[in-house]
């Protein structure tokens, strides 16, 4: 059997190079703060695999992705075993654009922190009065730099995001930017009305994108997963403070609360993220995660 090392290692995910395509594979490592934690979430990395070829299914007419196959029989003899199935994603390879595409749907996290400083998020001027976790008017388009591992993402304007991308594609970076933000505001519409008729708020959330033949710009990496997302249950929800979540904003909180933790989470609080991980899952697919590994594990 022909045996495969990580050609990249990111803070969850780990890449895998076919030659014709990529292997992209889920752990069960949990970062936050941009930093990888001591403790692993049993189960996570096959949650987020599966969200993520849920949304893709969902959203592929709307803008093509980079997922080929989640089926653990269409990928080589190493990918097969137990501890490889369900978390495996076999995808086409791209050149991965330098910029994380947040969308922002409700006044929350840094954002809300930015609007209290200053009345903006991320060069955008909003509407005064408002309250934590308040549904902006329309959603708006923050994008981040993407940080090398162990560094912090910079959220940039509109305009610096183009530039960044001018510098890597000359005369293309306001085609590139302008198509990246209309998609990323396309799908998080599409995606949270979805959710909300399923009982959740997707508060915000980020996309990647990379380019593939001919310069086509698709989305990669994951999507609408409780890593990159914030999700919020809609029979909870009331503005005016922070919100319940089936994120890892659990996670985050628990952290700040505990200092000295030296990043390594308790049993209890390992169960309660993982519960929230599968939780989203079957609200938002109306399937068990638990009866689906039965099934297909």
């Amino acid at each position: 059997m022909k045996t495969y090392t990580p050609i990249k290692e990111g803070k969850v995910r780990e890449v895998y190079d076919l030659g014709d395509c990529m292997m992209i594979e889920a752990t069960d490592r949990i970062s936050a703060f941009d930093v990888i934690l001591g403790s692993v979430i049993p189960d996570k990395g096959r949650v987020l695999t599966k969200m993520s070829e849920f949304w893709f299914d969902l959203t592929k007419d709307l803008v093509p992705n980079h997922m080929i196959t989640t089926d653990n029989d269409d990928m080589p003899e190493f990918f097969r075993d137990e501890y490889h199935r369900g978390r495996t994603m076999k995808c086409r390879k791209l050149e991965m654009l330098p910029v994380e595409c947040v969308v922002r749907g409700y006044l929350s996290g840094s954002g809300w922190a930015g609007y209290c400083e200053s009345g903006t998020v991320s060069g955008i001027r909003l509407p005064e009065g408002l309250r934590e976790s308040d549904k902006l008017p329309e959603p708006i388009f923050t994008p981040t730099t993407k940080a090398a591992l162990g560094l912090h993402d910079e959220p940039v304007s509109f305009l610096k995001c183009v530039e960044i991308l001018e510098k890597l594609y000359p005369g293309k970076g306001s085609v590139y930017g302008v198509e990246i933000r209309d998609l990323s505001i396309e799908l998080y519409k599409k995606c949270s009305e979805y959710a909300l008729n399923r009982g959740i708020i997707i508060a915000d959330t980020k996309f990647e994108f990379g380019l593939y033949e001919n310069g086509k710009v698709i989305l990669g990496d994951e999507m609408i997963t409780p890593d990159s997302s914030r999700l919020w249950p809609l029979d909870t929800y009331v503005p005016g403070g922070p919100e319940y979540s089936f994120d890892k904003q659990y996670v985050r909180d628990w952290l700040k609360a505990n200092p000295d933790s030296g990043y390594v989470l308790p049993e209890d609080v390992i169960e309660k993220t993982a519960e929230k991980y599968k939780e989203a899952y079957k609200l938002l697919t109306g399937k068990d995660f638990d009866t689906l590994e039965v099934q297909h594990g």
